[in-house]
């Protein structure tokens, strides 16, 4: 893609991820036998773009194996990475449970039958972060086939809906009809399918429609294959990817587990500072398009990265919990012995992080005259999280016509979250 300009693709996106061969070793996080190297497997899945900071962009950049090296100098360990590309969530849990994976990414609903799985086999996991969200939701998206003459979600009553079950993206599908007055396990045919098998049945006209989520929707629409019926946005529902790890190699290796996040941590600034050369990075690794990677993991793109365990992201997976419930997919699931905020805040500590809890303190209860100056500077600087923390600041003084010019400035930020609340405190409020 060098030399040539990343164009955009006008539709809502979301995908699972394309099934590929795993590579598999040896136990994870135990003693090669021939040297006394230490294993450190990374389940992760290449093609699923929200997770590139913890897979993808990460694998290339070699950060992980830094940090690790140094990691294993203070140690007295020598580690060695072992990373592990799968389509979807499912089998990462698998081996996670069978204590061959160490550390893996996946997406919201799948954390939760991953925390549910590893309580139920006694190989307990914990969430420890983030990689990519939008809090609206925008990473699921329902599509058809060009000219099938869908229109609406109602549309779908009698017809057959490809996806992966257990999926935000299937999340998605599961409110939509609801709130489109549909039944989703009356109304519509649901046929659960690895994303790349969907998209060859929408293509073939097996499928009527499809959910998924990050990239399949992009790159189907960006192929001409698809169109969007319904952008998950609408739900206006957090979600979002992010890290387990088994317990007792969180508690037994913490040092390892610290350089994964601290890599992790450098990879997210990497994307944040070149955006470009990050998507056409990911691009060349997934064979994706890096137009489609762009329009995710781009300076505007549909994503935000950041590693926090954001209040509101553990808020929704709260209310995911019982979508799989009623599936049958869990019985429940305790979030909050699941969340495990101790190793982020031990091995990361975010640029602009102390910026931006000063500006939250100081300046959200002092008078607009003061404060909205203040505030409407912190929206240049470089770090997405000093602007959001003035942003919030900022919705304390929506009344005074300067903070809602400076929230307007903040409606076009190159960071979607940044963008959302913006645009959050422009709206009236309801009387």
């Amino acid at each position: 893609m060098s030399g040539k300009r990343i164009t955009r693709v006008g539709a809502p996106l979301v995908a699972l991820l394309l099934p590929l061969t795993a590579g598999c070793g040896g136990p994870a996080g135990a003693d090669d036998e021939a040297g006394g190297t230490v294993t450190v497997a990374v389940g992760y899945q290449s093609k699923t773009i929200n997770t590139v900071t913890a897979g993808t962009l990460l694998r290339s950049l070699g950060y992980f194996e830094e940090e690790l090296a140094a990691q294993g100098r203070r140690d007295g360990v020598r580690y060695r990475v072992q990373w592990q590309d799968y389509a979807t969530g499912a089998p990462i849990t698998a081996r996670m449970t069978a204590g061959k994976i160490d550390i893996g990414s996946m997406g919201d609903f799948p954390l939760l039958l991953n925390a549910a799985r590893g309580r139920q086999l006694k190989e307990p996991t914990r969430l420890v972060s983030v990689t990519g969200y939008n809090l609206r939701g925008g990473l699921n998206t329902v599509v058809t086939a060009p000219g099938s003459g869908l229109r609406t979600l109602a549309d779908l009553k009698g017809k057959r809906v490809s996806t992966s079950v257990g999926s935000a993206a299937d999340g998605t599908l599961v409110r939509a009809l609801r709130r489109a007055g549909l039944d989703p396990a009356k109304d519509v045919t649901k046929l659960n399918q690895q994303p790349s098998v969907g998209a060859s049945a929408l293509v073939g006209g097996s499928a009527d429609a499809l959910s998924q989520f990050v990239a399949w929707p992009g790159l189907l629409a960006f192929q001409g294959k698809a169109e969007a019926l319904y952008d998950g946005a609408e739900l206006d529902l957090p979600t979002f990817h992010g890290i387990t790890v088994r317990e007792e190699f969180a508690r037994e290796r913490a040092g390892a587990l610290d350089a994964f996040l601290r890599a992790k941590r450098r990879a997210t600034d990497r994307l944040r500072s070149a955006p470009v050369a990050s998507a056409e990075s990911v691009a060349k690794e997934t064979g994706l398009p890096a137009e489609v990677v762009y329009l995710y993991n781009g300076a505007q793109g549909i994503a935000t990265f950041d590693p926090a365990l954001r209040p509101e992201l553990l808020a929704a997976l709260r209310e995911d919990v019982p979508v799989l419930r009623e599936a049958g997919l869990v019985k429940d699931v305790d979030v909050d012995a699941f969340v495990d905020p101790a190793p982020l805040r031990r091995a990361v500590t975010a640029p602009g992080l102390p910026e931006a809890g000063a500006a939250k303190a100081e300046l959200r209860a002092a008078p607009p005259e003061r404060a909205v100056p203040a505030l409407a500077g912190g929206l240049a600087d470089r770090n997405a999280d000093v602007r959001k923390a003035a942003v919030l600041a900022l919705l304390a003084h929506v009344p005074a016509p300067e903070a809602r010019a400076a929230l307007a400035t903040a409606a076009a930020d190159p960071d979607a979250d940044v963008r959302t609340y913006a645009a959050r405190g422009l709206v009236p409020a309801t009387p």
